[in-house]
């Protein structure tokens, strides 16, 4: 069977394999029932719905025919790496790295970080958005988790109090 779109392909083949991951990863935890949800209740529906999803848009790059295949582009480094090194930053200003020292700097400071990181992978970075984003972003993110969801994550670092 031919391939007829490149993209669609390679995408659906990363949805089917993240599903399954996530469903195997799943299986190590209680799953429970739809009533009494068990921890790895949502990563096992997560999964499988991610893995039928991965499916449904293989099936369709090999039957849906396309002007020129849809090939696929070159990788884009650079955003990737922005958008990783985001979420890595934003892991260890939340939780530190105790191993080698490193204290917890607070979800506010961890939100901002995270924001200028991530806007670094755009071509469009304008500093005033981008700042007021940040800030409009940690005031939400704080209100939402430690006020409404009441968790008990640190808003400030451990020396502002």
């Amino acid at each position: 069977m031919k391939i007829k779109s490149q993209r669609d392909f390679v995408s659906g083949v990363m949805f089917v394999a993240l599903g399954i991951a996530f469903a195997w990863g799943a299986a190590n935890y209680p799953i429970g029932a739809a009533a009494q949800m068990g921890p790895g209740y949502f990563p096992l529906v997560l999964g499988v719905v991610l893995a039928a999803l991965g499916m449904f848009i293989v099936f369709g790059s090999l039957v849906v025919e396309t002007e020129d295949g849809e090939p696929m582009g070159a990788w884009a480094w650079r955003p990737l790496g922005f958008i990783i090194a985001a979420n890595v930053a934003f892991g260890v200003l939340v939780g530190g790295l105790p191993a080698i020292g490193v204290p917890p700097l607070g979800l506010i400071a961890a939100v901002v970080v995270l924001t200028f990181v991530a806007a670094l992978a755009g071509r469009g970075f304008v500093l005033r958005e981008v700042a007021v984003l940040a800030l409009v972003l940690a005031f939400a993110s704080g209100v939402a988790l430690v006020l409404l969801l009441q968790l008990q994550v640190p808003l400030w670092p451990w020396f502002v109090g």
